[in-house]
């Protein structure tokens, strides 16, 4: 059976090329009566078997195929239509079948006959058509709409790990086929419609046509001639309207077809007579009816029975519990898991505003996923971080253009992208219209112009960034800032694993033996918290495995991770092979060494308040000199006093690196730009 169903497919191609050069073939050249009674029956059978399928297929796009199939259907029927027009016109005769519609069928009623083609058209045209195109219309429209949220989906799916790259992939072209196909039903749907309006017009013509031919042409007595040709034409009418009502039937089944697991017959009967009481109340009043005086009883009665005894076998079947699928039952749903499943938190995300939907539809031009992608290869080359995957949705608690970050939950960076606009930046923007802004990463004035406006924002001067690259950018600048709160231990196991396979002894000479992954992860955490890059693993793991002979202090194994990575340190900060460098007054810089003091969090620099915030207001004012001339620039000083600095700068919330003299001294140039003394900041 398999070998047979697989020798036709191969020549369905040619069985669908000869079937379209066949109806081209029929409008042209007569056709004898006796195959044009094997076409009519034909298609009659096409279109019985074209309902049948649609009623066993679980879901629309099942039959991807109906509406080109839809198309070669009518094109058939109408070309049967003109070869049997042909022949009542010129010889009187349609063949059997068409005689056998026109005599037995209607009884030779030429009335009854046509009254019964105008209640067939009107069931098509008005009540089956009509309504199967506005449900295709409907369906496209949401289709296409929900489009971008589907993607969306797919893609945060894959991102949190919940799905292969394959099956995203399946998704995705599922997705994009079922929009095809509505598109193509919707489409689709105007061929019924146009069909049930041309068997109106060819059976008009065919009455007139036929009456007139008789009587003027051969000469037949006009009640002769109304008899043939009015009953051929009835009959041709009827041959072409039941399987132009069958196809009709079968577009109305396609697009009210819900996806299921299970064909139309199965879910009719599972969800029509699964309420006991409902068949009950039926019944009862079909036995109600039967009482009332003048109604014939035995209908009501057989009907009423009837429904009776399916609503006791409903209600025997609800006692004995839910039928068995032949498909293995799902465990049911820990309601515990499900509780920790929602409580779960994603350590990355990117929430947007309804309106920004269309950054992440790859369909409607978003390449904002694909950014993301690339966001994490590049902070993977430069930090050694490799990000988690980023969750990408939607949210309606969001004003229109705005979108949020958010760290495990928590929010660290807000911006607007607001839809069809560009970001224009630089220092002459006044006679461009809008309001201005401040560009979330690096502070700098702009204002939000419409994507028609980006030439003239380019004429003036400005820079003129798309929305895309203003919110990647802040994403990049968030992960970068909270880089240690992203390294979790599971990364620095695998981080750990990834160093075993090329360099096995430096790992097992440090964990676990003298380290744990968690203390690991502490030092790693502390040399992102600076934005030090942790690349290289091995010299990291290297110097910590030294350090951890003497002493575990989560602070000295940072700072001798840092010595170890002394030159990339300073490359980090460097611009163009040059470190500026801000350095401390000597005297206050013995001062505040024979002030350090250990303490649970590490040690600190513990000035009297006022000496303290003079030194910080210094600190400021060197800062923002240094600003001025637009350079970018760190604060250096001893080895043994640079982590208690650090903390004391980062306490003040002020955005300054801090190196010893040991790192700066690995950078090929060093440039000094100002000296911090006690209540003064003096430029060099």
């Amino acid at each position: 059976m398999n070998g047979a169903i697989k020798k036709v497919s191969q020549y369905s191609d040619l069985a669908a090329a000869g079937g379209v050069v066949l109806i081209v073939v029929m409008m042209i050249v007569p056709m004898p009566p006796m195959l044009l009674d094997l076409f009519i029956t034909l298609n009659i059978s096409m279109a019985l078997a074209i309902v049948v399928a649609t009623l066993y297929i679980p879901r629309p796009l099942d039959f991807s195929a109906f509406p080109s199939l839809l198309l070669l259907t009518t094109l058939f029927r109408l070309a049967i239509n003109i070869s049997v027009t042909r022949l009542i016109l010129l010889e009187g005769d349609a063949g059997h079948v068409v005689e056998a519609f026109g005599t037995f069928v209607v009884g030779g009623n030429v009335v009854v006959g046509l009254i019964i083609f105008l209640i067939l058209v009107v069931i098509q045209f008005v009540v089956i058509t009509n309504g199967a195109g506005r449900v295709a219309e409907v369906s496209a429209r949401f289709t296409l709409d929900a489009m971008p949220g589907k993607q969306m989906a797919i893609d945060a799916d894959l991102n949190a790990g919940q799905i292969t790259e394959e099956q995203a992939r399946q998704r995705r072209e599922d997705i994009s086929k079922e929009a095809d196909f509505h598109g193509a039903m919707d489409g689709a749907s105007k061929f019924v419609k146009g069909d049930a309006i041309a068997a109106i017009i060819i059976t008009v013509i065919n009455l007139l046509g036929g009456f007139g031919v008789g009587v003027a042409q051969k000469g037949l007595p006009w009640g002769e001639a109304l008899s043939t040709y009015s009953l051929l034409t009835i009959g041709d009418g009827l041959v072409s309207q039941i399987p132009a009502l069958l196809i009709s039937v079968a577009t109305g089944l396609i697009v009210t077809r819900s996806t299921t697991n299970g064909d139309l017959g199965q879910d009719a009967a599972k969800q029509l007579f699964a309420s006991s009481r409902a068949l009950v109340i039926g019944g009862g009043s079909m036995l109600l009816l039967a009482l009332v005086p003048g109604l014939p009883k035995p209908p009501f009665l057989v009907v009423g029975a009837i429904m009776l005894a399916l609503a006791y076998r409903a209600r025997s079947a609800e006692a004995a519990g839910p039928v068995e699928d032949d498909l293995p039952a799902l465990p049911a749903a820990d309601p515990t898991e499900m509780l920790v499943q929602e409580m779960s938190v994603d350590p990355l995300e990117v929430v947007l505003a309804t309106d920004l939907v269309d950054l992440v539809d790859a369909g409607g031009g978003g390449d904002l996923l694909d950014r993301v992608r690339a966001l994490r290869r590049k902070v993977a080359l430069e930090v050694g971080l490799v990000l988690p995957p980023v969750r990408t949705r939607d949210s309606l608690d969001l004003a229109p253009g705005q979108y949020q970050v958010l760290v495990s939950g928590v929010e660290v960076g807000r911006g607007q992208a607001p839809a069809g606009k560009v970001l224009a930046l630089g220092d002459h923007l006044e006679t461009l219209p809008g309001a201005t802004t401040v560009e979330p990463v690096f502070g700098l004035q702009g204002k939000w112009l419409p994507v028609e406006m980006r030439h003239q924002a380019e004429m003036t001067g400005a820079t003129v960034v798309d929305r895309g690259s203003v919110l990647i950018t802040h994403l990049g600048e968030v992960v970068r800032a909270h880089a240690s709160r992203l390294l979790s231990r599971e990364d620095v196991k695998a981080l750990v694993e990834s160093v075993r396979r090329v360099h096995p002894v430096v790992v097992e000479e440090l964990v676990p033996s003298q380290l744990s992954l968690g203390e690991v992860q502490r030092v790693l955490r502390g040399l992102l918290d600076e934005r030090v890059p942790v690349r290289d693993l091995v010299r990291i793991f290297e110097a910590l495995s030294l350090r951890a002979r003497t002493s575990t202090d989560v602070d000295g194994l940072v700072e001798a991770a840092r010595a170890g990575l002394a030159p990339a340190v300073a490359d980090a900060f460097s611009r163009d092979g040059v470190l500026r460098v801000v350095t401390l007054d000597p005297l206050m810089e013995h001062e505040m060494a024979e002030h350090v003091r250990p303490t649970e969090d590490g040690p600190t620099v513990q000035l009297d308040p006022g000496r303290t915030e003079a030194f910080l207001d210094a600190l400021a004012g060197c800062m923002t000199r240094a600003d001025a001339l637009g350079v970018d620039y760190v604060l250096v000083c001893a080895p043994g006093l640079r982590s208690a600095l650090h903390r004391l700068v980062a306490a003040a919330a002020l955005a300054l690196a801090v190196l010893s003299y040991t790192e700066a001294g690995q950078a090929p140039r060093v440039e000094a730009i100002g000296t911090v003394s006690h209540a003064s900041a003096v430029a060099s």
